[in-house]
């Protein structure tokens, strides 16, 4: 008779002790938690997918969206806040931008694999 308390297993091997080596460390997966939850937001996918056409200012994103500045400006904050996007003033006027190639990447394969 086996004990009720021992764990059985018909794996025929147990690759634990390798996954585990190649999983990315704790704070790296909280990080890209954090990513995708930036992901997460219908109106911030909306104001990306206006800047993969254009570097846009908070009054065309908002024109162009049809909501108000400030509601803009908080979620272009946000955006900022996780490197997705860049600034770059001419005056008194700020413009927005993606910061790198990386978001329309991953916004492809998202958008790609959603199509399938």
């Amino acid at each position: 008779m086996s004990d009720k308390n021992e764990k059985k297993t018909d794996c025929a091997h147990e690759p634990i002790e390798e996954v585990s080596a190649k999983m990315p460390a704790e704070e790296l997966l909280y990080d890209m938690a954090d990513l995708f939850k930036i992901f997460g937001d219908c109106t911030r996918i909306k104001i990306i997918c206006a800047l993969f056409e254009s570097e846009l200012c908070v009054n065309h994103i908002a024109e162009l969206l049809s909501m108000t500045q400030s509601a803009i400006s908080h979620q272009l904050r946000v955006l900022k806040s996780a490197r997705l996007v860049k600034v770059r003033r001419e005056g008194k006027t700020v413009y927005y931008s993606l910061a790198d190639d990386h978001i329309k990447t991953i916004f492809d394969q998202g958008l790609e694999h959603i199509c399938e």
